[in-house]
């Protein structure tokens, strides 16, 4: 099955509810000014009730890279995901097989410029009014596919149950981010939904067995 990520995580609940249904990773947004923030002593909490399987991501927004090193042993983070406006260079500062880089993309030049990411995948996203994810607005597909065979591609912006099959078909990421699109509000899963969307998945992927994993635990 394609690799999904659960993302904007803020209670032990929603936490296990996707595990159970087959999440591979969880997200928690370390950034403030998002109605999905997480204090890290929270998420730490959460992370340490989880099956040892799942990989946590910390989500940061144009953070100093000490901080964002700080939280990430704090929590027993293994992933990093940078949200905002990160250049190439600070990607570097860490491993690339612990990062992934969101951007959004408009035009061939951002296409472009993805590629100087070294990076674990691109998650491509949407931008809303100022906001970095979270908005609910769909990506643009068209140019995301043309990431395909280039970089590890994770698909994010406003999937939900209803256009996640025309996403794996058109695009056929290596992974899926959601986080709005199966929420009762930015604080609350709604659980039904998470489990219909697993079903719905697993009925309609067109993943090739044994392609790599982007998804992986931290090695201490």
């Amino acid at each position: 099955m394609t690799e999904v990520k659960i993302c904007g995580i803020t209670n032990k609940d929603d936490a296990l509810c996707a595990a159970r249904n087959g999440a591979a990773a969880l997200g928690f947004i370390f950034y403030p000014p998002s109605p999905r923030y997480i204090t890290p002593a929270h998420a730490k909490q959460i992370i340490f009730s989880l099956p040892q399987e799942v990989v946590t991501v910390g989500v940061f927004v144009n953070e100093k890279s000490e901080m964002i090193k700080k939280v990430m042993e704090r929590c027993g983070l293994d992933m990093i995901q940078l949200h905002g406006d990160e250049p190439p260079e600070f990607c570097r500062e860490f491993p690339a097989s612990m990062i992934l880089k969101a951007l959004e993309l408009k035009s061939d030049n951002d296409v472009n410029r993805a590629l100087d990411y070294e990076v674990a995948a691109v998650l491509v996203d949407s931008r809303h009014a100022g906001l970095y994810g979270g908005t609910g607005k769909t990506s643009n597909w068209d140019l995301a596919v043309r990431l395909q065979n280039k970089k590890p591609l994770i698909l994010s912006g406003g999937l939900n149950t209803e256009n996640v099959i025309d996403a794996l078909k058109k695009v056929a990421p290596a992974g899926l981010d959601i986080n709005s699109g199966v929420e009762e509000s930015p604080r609350k899963k709604d659980q039904q939904k998470l489990a219909y969307l697993f079903n719905v998945i697993r009925a309609a992927d067109t993943k090739p067995e044994h392609s790599p994993l982007i998804f992986q635990k931290r090695r201490l």
